[in-house]
């Protein structure tokens, strides 16, 4: 009987037929187990300590069997890469790529006999894991339901998180919560944690026709990936050979080291452009800030903002204060009444009567400024679709290189055309869906609007977007995107962003890729409201906040009424990086970074704070040993905390071996530098 009792037991224990994978410096270590229902596990390690506990993969299908159990391993494949690439522009010039690679194949035993493939690269700085579904006989088309994918996050009782809510109308303009991981609900990602003394955040990575991963929370640190629903059916439809986006856990032990981590990127397939030296980092002017003070209008009448004559100010403005491009919102048919409701009036080809498009692109060209275009679309890509190539044509005929795309709608609410493409004004009765910003349908449409604008040398910077995965290394001109909550909540917000939304956004949302943040607003005021910021931290914005496009967002007038020390530092600040380091900091709290000039040997520091007082000192190991340096440093002065206008600029010879001491205000600090060398 005893005999019999342990073969029992030995049948029903888990099989561990564990296949593992570990970091290039062997910190890492990521494990595939089976247990005794032939379902897949996966787990990893941290310097020997659990970091994420046994949790499930695979899917649960609409039309086929799940595909999560009965599972065995076929085989394995092991790969290795140490390589160093260049980005045409970006946060760092040169990026190394060091992973280590395990592809674990599995086959169902019985029934369809199914199999795929999991492809897990380890990394320093992260672990990655995605699913490859090869062509087979009992697999055409892939309705997939849900992703079973889980991420068991070891030490949650005592972690903390920074998140924003998912599946919620305002898509991802909202604030960011501070909570226990235990308190977390249905989350976006990036998600980012502290938890055991690391400090990860769960992203995604390459997301390519497939729907947006959120997490779900089910106690005790599990959380479950929960794919963008879609109205028109499963939230994902692809045929066989189906690759999945990378599930992604970055890894760091402090905050700095995640915003320094380039794995994102690395997770992406390389540039399939080619030559993309038309795309240009830039700062750029606009007519927009005054709409979002109720100045002017986006629409047509007394205070329309986009005149002929509005619009050659503001390139004349621009050009004089060495700018390379104007941003003009509300020049096209399509805003008058109720815009917001369905977009279906807008024309990308037609401007109102009172904006000359022919002279005032001939005379932007003759002051060397480059018009930046506007395709608001209402969430409607249907008629945005049946417009999209002629749209692009105009703005090439015009000499427009860079438009910014718009989706104001509630999430859940993209006019997607249902039955066949090319759904057009004319067309409104045909069958619609309405889909979420972070779906499939969302995923494709992005993608045709930059193949689409890449075909006439045009970059795009897409607002209220689709999350950013990454996808800027295989398509360059996708250069910047929103993505969050940025500077206009300041001006109209009920609450406004609050001063400790800047330093969280380093440690989430833009671990992600560049935001259009749009600082610089030296009025401190909004609509009626004062901006949580002082003058200081407007200005360090701009280095703590990548963008390759950075706007000069505040009215002509306001630069004038400034110290002109301010607006000297804008137009002196790059926006294309040779490198960048994160220095310090923590969500909510400030960040310090530092970022040297592309193709020059000058560094810039901006440090942004919170609510709170801080006091940072700054080791200056990142300058050469031995050079000597003119610190110029813009910062809160003494009576900031009680008038946020107060900036003090002083100057010094520093070194390497310098520390220097940031006093950051309460209330929203900030200080700005420059590191120029001396001969």
């Amino acid at each position: 009987m005893r005999l019999i009792l342990l073969l029992w037991a030995l049948l029903a224990a888990p099989v561990l037929a564990a296949v593992s994978v570990a970091s290039p410096d062997g910190r890492i270590v990521v494990s595939i187990d089976l247990d005794g229902d032939g379902r897949a596990l996966w787990q990893a390690s941290r310097d020997g300590r659990p970091l994420l506990k046994p949790a499930r993969l695979g899917f649960i299908l609409a039309d086929a069997p799940k595909l999560d159990r009965g599972l065995a391993i076929a085989g394995e494949a092991r790969a290795a890469r140490k390589e160093r690439w260049e980005q045409p522009w970006g946060e760092r010039r040169f990026i190394t790529d060091a992973h280590n690679e395990l592809t674990v194949q599995l086959a169902e035993k019985e029934g369809l006999r199914r199999r795929f493939d999991l492809v897990i690269r380890a990394f320093d700085d992260g672990i990655a894991l995605r699913y490859v579904i090869p062509q087979q006989p009992n697999v055409a088309t892939l309705r997939i339901v849900a992703e079973l994918t889980e991420f068991h996050v070891a030490g949650a009782s005592d972690g903390r998180a920074w998140w924003l809510p998912a599946l919620e109308w305002n898509r991802e303009e909202y604030l960011y919560r501070a909570t226990g991981i235990t308190e977390i609900g249905l989350a976006q990602t990036p998600l980012t944690m502290q938890a055991g003394g690391t400090w990860l955040s769960i992203h995604e990575a390459a997301l390519v026709d497939y729907a947006g991963m959120n997490l779900q929370p089910a106690g005790d640190g599990l959380l479950r990936a929960a794919l963008t629903p879609s109205a028109a059916g499963p939230p994902v439809v692809r045929p066989a050979p189906l690759v999945t986006p990378w599930r992604v856990v970055m890894l760091a032990d402090t905050p700095a080291g995640l915003a320094n981590s380039s794995l994102i990127l690395n997770l992406n397939e390389p540039n399939r452009l080619g030559d993309v030296s038309w795309v240009r980092p830039c700062k750029y002017a606009g007519i927009w800030w005054g709409m979002h003070l109720d100045q002017q209008s986006w629409a047509s009448g007394p205070k329309h903002g986009a005149t002929t004559a509005n619009a050659l100010k503001m390139i004349d403005w621009a050009a004089e204060n060495r700018l390379c491009g104007v941003l003009i919102e509300g020049w096209n048919i399509g805003w008058d009444g109720n815009w917001f409701a369905n977009g279906w009036d807008f024309s990308f080809t037609r401007p109102y009567p009172d904006f000359d498009m022919a002279r005032i692109a001939a005379h932007a060209k003759t002051r060397g400024i480059g018009l930046i275009g506007h395709h608001e679309t209402s969430g409607n890509l249907a008629n945005y679709e049946a417009q999209l190539e002629a749209g692009m044509d105009y703005y090439a005929a015009h000499g427009i290189t860079m438009v910014k795309t718009g989706y104001v709608a509630d999430a859940g609410g993209l006019q997607v055309a249902a039955d066949t493409p090319g759904v057009g004004v004319d067309g409104k009765a045909r069958g619609l869906t309405y889909e979420w910003h972070e779906g499939q349908a969302s995923a494709r449409h992005h993608l045709k609007v930059l193949e689409a604008a890449a075909r006439r040398r045009i970059a795009v910077n897409a607002h209220e977007p689709i999350k950013d995965t990454g996808l800027r290394r295989t398509w360059p001109n996708w250069v910047s995107r929103e993505g969050a909550r940025g500077m206009e909540f300041n001006a109209w917000g009920n609450p406004n962003n609050g001063p400790e939304h800047e330093a969280t956004l380093a440690f989430t949302r833009l671990l992600a890729g560049p935001m259009d943040y749009t600082p610089g607003i030296v009025s401190l005021q909004g609509r009626g409201q004062a901006i949580p910021s002082t003058l200081a931290k407007q200005l360090a914005l701009y280095v703590t906040i990548y963008s390759p496009l950075q706007m000069v967002a505040d009215l002509p007038e306001n630069y004038a009424k400034a110290p002109k020390a301010a607006l000297d530092f804008i137009r002196a600040v790059p926006v294309d990086w040779e490198e960048s380091i994160t220095l310090a900091g923590a969500p909510g709290s400030h960040v310090v970074t530092v970022r040297q000039r592309r193709g020059g040997a000058d560094w810039w520091l901006g440090a942004a704070g919170g609510a709170t007082r801080v006091q940072q000192p700054v080791k200056l190991e990142f300058l050469d040993a031995g050079q000597r340096y003119r610190l110029t440093l813009w910062r809160d002065g003494p009576a900031a905390a009680s008038n946020p206008f107060d900036l003090a600029v002083e100057s010094r010879i520093v070194t390497a071996a310098d520390v220097i001491s940031l006093d950051l205000a309460p209330g929203g600090g900030g200080a700005a530098a420059r590191f120029e060398p001396l001969p």
